[in-house]
This record gives structure tokens, sequence and C-alpha cells, in this order.
């Protein structure tokens, strides 16, 4: 791993509120991810499920964390299996995790390997009354393909039809949106990543520059700071590029008098950082950009002052559209009369800002978390307002991480430069 490791306490702790949460007489099993075929006999790059790897801190590839409290043999009660090391194939593909290193990671202390684990998962759910199983359970997820999750909730079903079988996603929505201190830590490192990457782009960006050679300093930047690399693949937007929300081509120059939009952030000990900032590629904003730009800082400002506990998204997102309103009603984007004949379900300002203000942030760059429920203390959230002007080929968005707390909010990303006279005086230097 790139990172330095990970306090297995994490783990641990993560395990104990998933366990208190469970039916009695019930086990839990969960699996790792595919490794998906790219072309001929290449893979894509892995990426371990979200749920095991916040159980286990595993990143390894045919692995499977079995949890089963009430297993008549307590060293039988925490399990986590891993491919047995084959000394032919970690020739081609490097070292594959020891029973040793596996404990010191995870802080289980019972290592099963993936080849005799069938004999003896059988008789633990021959015992229980209750399955758990992973479903990989996200409101943005809309994949065709049947993921190793689903295959296997279809294999236990066929073997043990008569049991009662239960979704573990249910219980990890409400968990892994409320973040510990130890993993708000992780995701704070992985904001300090991409807060020293930012400032090296400041010095970085010019008329000229190209917008993938922007990327590659952020890929670069992230690298030598222990990242693992990028938490998503990073929009680097210039021009009226910007306007599209999840631009990848990252392709075209970055032109004088243009804007660069630039939504990136780190990934360290499997944790996400999201900062999205707004530049002019000239180091100066102009009248025009520098207006639009402050209109957004405080659309940023003011979601930062009413998301605290107790509010739902729907009203969060709502206030915000309210206070949105006012301020393009300022800038000349939208006039009381557009205001007072909108549409209810497609309001005014929704033409320039048609994307949601907040979502959660965690493992998964857009996390587990409810978007009904009341917000609750210890959610992480990303807050990103934006404005996007076909008219004027303009694009502009801000984003900060903020963790909630009991009476409000911390900005997680609170020393990272935001506003117009801290970017220009980075720049201009």
């Amino acid at each position: 791993m790139k990172f330095q490791p990970v306090k297995p306490q994490l783990f641990t702790k993560n395990r104990e509120r998933f366990i208190k949460a469970m039916l009695p007489n019930s086990i839990a099993i969960f699996v790792s991810n595919d490794e998906w075929p790219m072309n001929g006999d290449a893979l894509h790059a892995y990426k371990q499920n979200s749920d095991l790897y916040w159980l286990t801190g595993v990143m390894q590839e045919d692995s499977m964390v079995i949890l089963f409290p009430d297993n008549p043999d307590p060293k039988f009660r925490q399990v986590l299996v891993l491919v047995r090391p084959n000394e032919l194939k970690e020739k081609w593909d490097g070292k594959r995790l020891r029973a040793n290193e596996a404990r010191e990671i995870s802080g289980i202390q019972t290592i099963v390997w993936l080849d005799s684990i069938e004999a003896l998962l059988q008789t633990w759910v021959h015992l229980s009354d209750h399955i758990y199983l992973s479903s990989n359970e996200n409101d943005r997820k809309a994949s065709a393909i049947r993921s190793r999750d689903y295959r296997f909730i279809d294999e236990m079903k066929e073997k043990y039809p008569l049991h009662s079988f239960q979704r573990a996603a249910k219980i990890m929505r409400e968990l892994r949106a409320i973040k510990t201190a130890d993993e708000v830590e992780l995701m704070k490192k992985a904001m300090d990543i991409t807060d020293v990457t930012f400032r090296r782009l400041l010095k970085f960006i010019k008329p000229g520059v190209l917008e993938n050679e922007i990327e590659a300093e952020i890929y670069h930047s992230f690298l030598s700071q222990g990242s693992t690399g990028p938490a998503y693949g990073s929009i680097i937007a210039s021009g009226d590029s910007a306007r599209t929300l999840h631009y990848v081509s990252n392709n075209q120059e970055c032109k004088d008098g243009e804007l660069v939009l630039m939504d990136f952030g780190a990934e360290y000990g499997g944790y996400c950082a999201d900062l999205t900032r707004t530049v002019p590629v000239s180091g100066k904003f102009t009248k025009r950009q520098k207006e639009v730009y402050n209109a957004c800082l405080h659309l940023h400002k003011y979601a930062a002052g009413i998301l605290k506990p107790g509010i739902t998204i729907v009203d969060y997102t709502n206030k915000v559209g309210d206070e949105a309103t006012k301020q393009f009603i300022k800038i000349g984007l939208i006039s009381k009369a557009d205001v007072k004949n909108e549409d209810a379900e497609n309001r005014a300002y929704r033409k320039y800002l048609y994307h949601g203000i907040s979502h959660h942030l965690g493992i998964d760059v857009h996390d587990l978390g409810t978007k009904t429920q009341p917000i609750k203390a210890g959610m992480v959230f990303t807050i990103e307002p934006g404005i996007y002007i076909e008219e004027e080929q303009m694009g502009v968005r801000i984003e900060n991480n903020f963790w909630i707390t009991k009476n409000g909010n911390k900005d997680l990303m609170k020393n990272i430069p935001i506003t117009v006279e801290e970017i220009e005086a980075l720049m201009t230097k």
C-alpha cells in the first residue's frame, strides 16, 4: 500500500457497531468485489468492496469476512477469509497477505483460507437462523452488471432456502453515514493532500496549459504525498466545458480570459476527499467572473450556515434554492417575473443550478446515507453549489467537505484558499 498503515482499532470498532445491530443468532457474510476484465488478458485496477473494507481494512481480491457473534466456538465469531498465497502466482502478480499480516490490518485473529471455507461455512449457517448478505445498495447506482454480491446472494438462497435472509445494506446505510473520529482523521489526511495539490496548481495554471497537464500535476502530487491516487476521476473543465457536471475529456487548452473548474480529491487509507475550485486561467478574475464567483461563494457559506442536525436534505436543498433565487436576481440571471411565473417542480433558479448541493462522503465519494431522514451528528457532507451560464459560456462551482457536529458543522477544508483575493494572491505571486 502507498499510505501508512491504518489503525486496526478503526475496523474493530466498525465490526462491533455492525454486530450490535444484528438480530440474535445471525451470521453476516461479506464478499470482495470481482476483478474486472479490460481487454485481452488485462484487468482494470482492483477496487475492494466498500463494506468489506469498512469492516476489515483488507484491499485484496478473493476475500470474505464472516461475523457470527453467537457461534458456540468463540474463535469463529469473527473470521477473515483470504486466498491462500501461491508461489507461482506471486511471481506474476505480487505478494498476497499472510495470516499474521491480515491480523495486523484487520484486528481479526481467525484467518481461514478460501479453499477450505466451504465446509466450515455450511456448519455455521446451519447453526444460525438469519443470514445477512450485502447487496451494495446505493441510490445513485444503476449498473446492468450482476456483481459478485448478487451472485453470492443467489448462491446462498439456493443452498439455504429456509433461512431468513436479511439486508446488510440497511444496517450499513445507517452505520457508514456516521463517521467515527478515526475515519474523519483519514479523510482529513486525504483533504490535506488535496490542499497541497491545489496550492501547487495555482502556481502551475496559466494561459496555454492543457487540461490534461493539470490532471497530470494532480496525479503526481497525490502519489508523491502517499495517496493511493484520485478518489474519483478528476474533472478539469475550462471555459464552457465547466457547464458539464461530469466532464471527463480533460483535453482542451486553457485560454486567457477563461475560468477553469477543477473537481478533484485524493484517496487516503480508503477514504475520500472531494474539492472543487474555479480559478481564472490568467490569474485574475474579470469583473463579471468575480461577481458570479462571489454569488456562488455566498451560496456556499449560506449552505454551511444551515447544514446541521435535524434538517433533511430536501428541506436544506429547498432553502438553498430560495437563497439562489435571490442571488440570481441580484446578478441578472433571472427576474422577479421569472420567479413569479415559475413551475414549482422546475423552479427558475434551476436553469443555472441544476444539481444537488450536498452528498454524503466517506469510503465512497458518493457515500451511503439517507436523503429523507434528518441529518445526524457525525455525518460528513460536501457543500458544492454551482452557477452555470450557457449564455456566457461560464461555469463556477465551489466545494468543501463538512463534518456535522452536535450544534452545527466543522469545515474540514477551511484552510484551503477559497476567496477571490486568496486565489488571485497565490496565482500572481
